[in-house]
């Protein structure tokens, strides 16, 4: 697909694992028992799921690591591959529709709104819009990649993941493939007990995060006394 031509379509893709004790946010432990940290990763996943439910897109693919089974309207994948880098590429690749675009989000970011992704939606749908979208993370990763032509991801293969210079890399590995890059707005992601305090206060007190963040995250201050 011709790198300037618009897409028809938008698939969104949620890179997740299952909630599993020990095996999802464990930098969260402590001061989070494996248990809790589970269930904030469950509350984050959920809130990020009904999200993407809501935005206006034409397929919603849930690519998952273990055995959660996707929402009713969504087609579920298996990670295949390694490394984070490898999956990331496989996820795009193994999705891939001719005229679609692609957008891959994770279960780090449940402050995530709908609006973030209709602007995404947006930009890659506009014939003078840029070929990928990204959304730089706090901690110098990214929180999303949208490609017009998803078999641009191959890039990701290049790039180091989890370290602070991740966005920065990918943003340079995406221009030098002579792709038009447009930066979305930046957002924390969840990783330690401090950012799930300060995400928690920008998802609504309702949301299934902030909930399980108040019951199950102590408070910075609490740990620090």
């Amino acid at each position: 697909m011709n790198a300037h031509r618009p897409p028809t379509a938008l698939r969104v893709l949620v890179l997740a694992k299952t909630p599993v004790p020990g095996r999802v946010k464990t930098r969260l432990c402590p001061p989070c028992t494996p248990a809790q940290a589970a269930r904030v990763a469950a509350a984050a996943l959920a809130d990020t799921l009904d999200t993407v439910g809501t935005a206006t897109v034409d397929a919603r693919v849930l690519v998952v690591d273990g055995d959660l089974p996707a929402p009713p309207g969504w087609t579920r994948l298996a990670q295949r591959g390694g490394p984070l880098a490898d999956r990331l590429a496989h996820a795009f690749a193994d999705t891939q529709t001719a005229g679609a675009a692609t957008l891959l989000v994770g279960m780090d970011t449940p402050q995530l709104t709908a609006a973030h992704l209709d602007t995404a939606r947006d930009l890659l749908g506009r014939a003078d819009g840029p070929d990928a979208v990204l959304g730089p993370a706090d901690d110098g990763g990214w929180w999303t990649l949208g490609l017009r032509d998803p078999g641009h991801a191959t890039v990701l293969r290049t790039v180091p993941t989890s370290v602070a210079s991740t966005g920065a890399r990918t943003l340079a590995a995406l221009r030098r493939r002579g792709l038009r890059v447009h930066l979305l707005p930046r957002l924390r992601d969840v990783d330690t007990a401090v950012d799930a305090h300060a995400v928690a206060a920008l998802c609504p007190p309702d949301s299934r995060f902030a909930r399980a963040v108040a019951v199950d995250v102590p408070s910075p201050t609490a740990v620090a006394g």
